[in-house]
């Protein structure tokens, strides 16, 4: 019998068996690059490994108890994890946080004629709360910054004001450094003069149950008045501005 031809239209693949010959199928993924591409994807993929690798690293030494490696490099760790990938247990946390603090500043300017003017309270918490609000990624400034700041002066002060730790004079500065840096980019009369002394206080108000709820909690807020504090020279002349 003559041997059968490949029909009319039959592929490539199909006539392959017949003839002896195999056709490879497309490329696909990143073997479908050109080779300079490809080596631009190799690059990335390994800078993104080590990325990860370090990350990881970071990581599992803050959550590790206190070794060579931690004492030596210790700072440069809580650089890389402090603050953009803080580490705590508040997701798990039985209690979740019942009360809205919120940061707020008043400021002594001194006008061009001479004068001086008290200015009213600026609600800075309320400012990133408005600046976050419909804001689908939020700069972490926006979020963190006043409120860490206020977690680290609290922390290192007694109910009283007073400094209970070594910390205590740095986080009074870095606070007041905030809140006039802050003053001199939204309040008006804080730009056109120069402010000398700035008074900080925190609002708490209890965040109020559900409505099913039977418990009842106060919703008057309580505030926790610093004593006046005066600006250094190099802020008062728009250092931080």
């Amino acid at each position: 019998m003559p041997a059968s031809e490949p029909r009319a239209g039959a592929t490539e693949a199909e006539a392959g068996p017949r003839t002896g010959r195999t056709v490879p199928g497309p490329r696909t993924g990143v073997a479908a690059l050109s080779p300079c591409y490809q080596v631009v994807a190799a690059l990335a993929l390994a800078v993104i490994a080590v990325g990860a690798c370090v990350h990881l690293l970071m990581v599992f030494l803050t959550l590790t108890p206190s070794n060579t490696v931690t004492k030596r490099h210790g700072e440069a760790i809580e650089d890389w994890v402090y603050p953009e990938f803080e580490q705590n247990w508040k997701l798990f946390a039985p209690n979740p946080l019942q009360q809205n603090i919120a940061v707020q500043v008043r400021a002594e300017v001194r006008m061009p004629d001479g004068g001086v003017l008290t200015t009213g309270w600026t609600d800075l918490s309320a400012q990133d709360g408005a600046a976050i609000d419909g804001n689908p990624a939020p700069s972490h400034t926006q979020q963190n910054e006043l409120r860490r700041a206020w977690d680290f002066f609290a922390s290192t002060h007694g109910a009283d004001n007073r400094a209970i730790g070594m910390r205590g004079s740095l986080s009074e500065q870095y606070l007041r450094r905030i809140v006039v840096m802050r003053l001199y980019r939204s309040d008006p009369a804080s730009r056109e003069g120069v402010i000398q002394r700035v008074q900080v206080r925190s609002s708490t108000t209890n965040v109020q149950p559900p409505p099913w709820s039977r418990e009842r909690v106060s919703d008057k807020p309580v505030y926790r008045l610093l004593p006046w504090w005066s600006v250094t020279s190099d802020e008062a002349a728009g250092g931080v501005r």
